[in-house]
């Protein structure tokens, strides 16, 4: 009976000192947080989607605090969050940027053709790991929908074999871009209502065998803008987004119709 006695003081007075030594240690290499930091976080809507360019909400509340990012970093929150983090960190407010998604190809099933059939999972990356090219244009779509599941805000559908953006519901996240195995989504400032729908860099002739939708490099839209805001580089029309000022003239000389006025 007394040793169970004695055992029992011994383990419970090993445990009084390994908790008065994890105390000590955890005070000794304690990191200190900013308090403006763990504010900033808590405004912040906590999607850790990636969408203002950091590794999630953590970095960016972090970057924030430490000045290393706008406080309206943030393209998802609204203004109302901008504002919020604004006062925390003692700032004017600044105008809350919002992004959306957009599609960089228009090449549906009226305007190009599969020259295979994929008879594979349906889903764009499981189709792009099969090395299979499904389309003729092995620029655009695949139109199996990856975007599409990864979307939380039903924003984003396949129309007749393309990735179509509903504008009005996207919040920037982020996901759609990350899903797409070819890089064909990308997110452009709200605000911005011109963008050029193909991303094929093949010249003229042999993207107009595989898509009649698509971008021949042909440069007329560059004669046409007043601000230099659109080059055309590798066989295609690029937007200088801090340059453009959305009157669409670049879009009405196009030839093929691939830049487009958004709505």
């Amino acid at each position: 009976m007394s040793g169970i006695v004695i055992a029992t003081i011994v383990v419970g007075i090993i445990g009084l000192l390994i908790g008065i030594a994890l105390v000590f240690v955890g005070k000794k290499f304690a990191v200190e947080v900013d308090p403006k930091e763990v504010a900033v976080r808590e405004c912040l809507p906590g999607n850790n989607c990636g969408a203002c360019g950091f590794a999630g909400c953590d970095a960016v509340a972090a970057a924030i605090a430490k000045g290393e990012a706008h406080v309206n970093a943030c393209p998802v929150g609204g203004q109302s969050m901008v504002d919020k983090i604004s006062e925390i960190m003692g700032m004017k407010s600044l105008t809350a940027v919002k992004k959306v998604a957009f599609v960089k190809c228009a090449g549906d099933c009226e305007h190009t053709s599969q020259k295979c059939n994929y008879v594979g999972i349906k889903d764009c990356r499981a189709a792009a790991l099969s090395g299979i090219s499904v389309w003729q244009c092995d620029s655009g779509c695949y139109g199996y929908g990856s975007c599409v599941t990864a979307c939380t805000q039903d924003a984003i559908h396949v129309v007749n074999g393309v990735a179509v953006v509903d504008r009005a519901k996207c919040i920037g996240c982020g996901q759609c871009v990350k899903a797409c195995p070819k890089g064909l989504i990308e997110l452009i400032r709200e605000d911005k209502k011109i963008a050029v729908r193909c991303a094929n860099t093949d010249k003229g002739p042999a993207v107009k065998k595989v898509c009649s939708a698509g971008c021949i490099g042909c440069k007329l839209c560059t004669k046409q803008c007043e601000n230099e805001a659109i080059t055309v580089d590798d066989n295609i029309a690029h937007i200088d987004y801090d340059k453009c000022t959305g009157c669409g003239k670049c879009a009405e000389k196009c030839p093929v119709k691939i830049i487009r006025t958004l709505g």
